[in-house]
Parts: C-alpha cells; structure tokens; sequence
C-alpha cells in the first residue's frame, strides 16, 4: 500500500507539474549601481512569474523588479521578450501564452499539496518542488511591511521569488515571495494568497496603480539610541515627497515618529502596517519629535 500511495503521488505530481509549468516564466533584470568615486556598474538579478493572459501580462513580486532598467521574460519554451514595467505586473508583446488558471485560495486546508514552480538560483528555470500547506494565515514582516502569507514546505530558493505555487488541481493559489533563510532554517517557504493578489493584480492591470491605496510620501530610516542598557529602535522621516500628504500636513525630514494615533512607534515596519490599514482621505493623527520639541500634526 504503502508503495502504491508514493507512485500515486508521483503521477499526481507529475500531472499538475504538465499542466501549469508553461504558466511560469523566467524574470532576468539589470539595474546600474553607482559605487564609490561615482564609478557605475551593471548588477543583474533574477526571479520569476506567472502568466495571467494570452497576450503577456505576467505577475511578478515587486522586489524582483524593483530599480531594474531592463527586464527579460523568458517563457518555457526559450523564447525571450523585453518588457515594460509597472509596479509588479510585466507587460510583454506575445500571442498564445498558456495563462495559470487561478484557484480559491479561502478553500485551502493545512496538509493540502503545495507545487512550486520557478526559476531556483536565477538559472534553473522550471524547477518545480512539492510539498503541503504548512500554515494558512502565518505573519511575516517583509521589506518593513507586515503580510499575512501561506506557509509551504516546498523548496523555495532565491529566484523563486514571484513564481506560482499550485494546488493538487494545478490551479494557482499563491504567489511566491519569501523564504526564511539560516544555516538551520529549511522547509520555511512564504507565497501571497491569490485572493488577496486578484484585486491589486487587476488595480494594477486597469489602472496602473492600487486605487484607494493610502501613501503617506515619506521615505522612513531606522535609528537606535544606545543611551539605555539595551538599545531602543527609532523611527525618522528621511525624506518628504513634495505635494504627499505628509508635506502638505507639515511634515519635516528628521522629525521623529512617536506615535501614530494612539498606537507608539518602535520600527518602519509599524508605520507601513498602519498606513496600509487606511484608504486615501482617511485622516491620522502623528506625534513627532522635533528639535527636542513633540508636535502633534494632523496628516
């Protein structure tokens, strides 16, 4: 019996791994980096996608692409497209792609087949791995920003960022973007629920942007005061984008953020989380040090 299950699994495998590995693509980016003395070079990076249309519109993380000024999709098949950005979804000039079929990823159960497909080291395009959901709704702080994201144990290595994790149906239920990294750390892989991906995808598809999104328009640092016997996290504004709600509200380059509403600030990754839970035109109360004086400044 016990034989009998694994090859059933195999074949099963086997089939969702047919079925949706036409709907991943390769992501290949070059950016310029300036270096010291202004000298600049080329850095390449790499991740992957999943084809939503016939006609070339890929979803991708963010962070795969973010700063690149070329940007290459290569299908399984090796042909090669430029594309055109916009935030985290690629357009590309094709016909005939096979699209994934998007799955309910509300009807997901801890034990499900999990089937990553992606693009591992920048180099193993198609590479698919297997394993279960391993949590539904784990909490993981990335890029300072506080997600709700399934848990897999299916191998996830740098490149798979923005590749697809398949059900047993070879439906897409998540979008991969994360991986727990250590000398002892295995089996912790992060993908987006597609739920929560359709509305943002389809925002950026018609519009071009999140409609509704609040932005602050500040670029945040974290500083520490080792003054105390353990040091303490703090947060500044770096930068003010001119004609944001921050500079229109007054907001300074240096202030620093103690309190947003009632809720004290240690760390960016609080400030993103707020603002995240507001829509444009909401209003927040911020309580800011500045030049040893606190303000209270209405945003």
């Amino acid at each position: 019996n016990k034989n009998n299950n694994a090859t059933a699994t195999n074949v099963s495998i086997t089939d969702i791994a047919n079925e949706t590995m036409d709907s991943v693509v390769e992501i290949k980016t070059e950016s310029v980096s300036t270096h010291s003395f202004f000298q600049q070079a080329i850095v390449s990076g790499a991740g992957s996608g999943v084809i939503l249309s016939k006609d070339g519109y890929i979803v991708t993380n963010h962070h795969v692409i973010d700063g690149a000024s070329k940007i290459t999709v290569t299908t399984r098949s090796g042909k090669s497209f430029d594309s055109a950005t916009d935030l985290a979804v690629l357009k590309i000039e094709a016909e005939d792609l096979q699209p994934a079929v998007l799955g309910d990823s509300s009807k997901l159960n801890v034990g499900d087949t999990a089937v990553a497909i992606g693009n591992p080291l920048g180099s193993l395009g198609g590479t698919v791995t297997s394993g279960i959901i391993s949590a539904l709704d784990r909490e993981v702080t990335i890029d300072n920003q506080k997600m709700q994201l399934l848990q897999t144990n299916a191998a996830i290595n740098p490149g798979n960022s923005g590749g697809g994790l398949f059900n047993a149906n070879g439906e897409l239920i998540g979008i991969v973007n994360a991986k727990s990294s250590g000398d002892s750390i295995e089996g912790l892989g992060f993908a987006i629920p597609i739920n929560r991906a359709k509305e943002i995808i389809n925002n950026l598809i018609e519009n071009g942007y999140v409609k509704g999104r609040a932005s602050l328009g500040v670029t945040l640092v974290n500083g520490s005061d080792s003054f105390f016997e353990e040091d303490t996290t703090q947060v500044y504004i770096y930068d003010v984008s001119k004609g944001s709600a921050a500079d229109k509200a007054g907001l300074k380059r240096g202030d620093q953020i103690l309190k947003i509403d009632d809720t004290s600030i240690k760390d960016i990754s609080d400030v993103t989380t707020i603002i995240s839970n507001h829509s444009a035109g909401d209003t927040i109360k911020m309580t800011v040090l500045r030049d040893t004086q606190t303000k209270t400044i209405t945003v």
